[in-house]
């Protein structure tokens, strides 16, 4: 079992930066990926950015170009450098977490989440 905690969420404004971060306890060892998702108020859940064993990185549309996906090499935890934040960024982040076996995803963790809201 892995636990996540976000920290870094808050109020921004529009135009401004934030950084969150989640560290992991328990079995992080055996990750192979991390990141974020947001879900708005009204919205479903999404994908924001996540970084895999390799270092790659897969991020929303939306956010290229101003959201960056990093983490520790031993997966003890993963950030989110958000830089240009818009109002529409404005939404609970949650930090992901999976363990792959043979490539296929074998477990999911999830954090608790932390509230970002950006005003205009």
């Amino acid at each position: 079992q892995v636990q996540l905690v976000e920290s870094g969420g808050g109020l921004v404004q529009a135009g401004g930066s934030l950084r969150l971060s989640c560290a992991a306890s328990g079995n992080f060892f055996a990750l192979t990926i991390m990141g974020w998702y947001r879900q708005a108020p009204g919205k479903q859940r999404e994908l924001v950015a996540v970084i895999n064993s390799r270092g790659e990185t897969n991020y929303e549309d939306s956010v290229k170009g101003r959201f960056i996906v990093s983490r520790e090499n031993n997966w003890s935890a993963v950030y989110l450098q958000m830089d240009s934040v818009k109002p529409e960024d404005t939404a609970f982040y949650y930090c992901y977490a999976g363990v792959h076996y043979s490539g296929v995803l074998h477990n999911e963790f999830w954090g608790q989440g932390t509230q970002v809201t950006v005003s205009s």
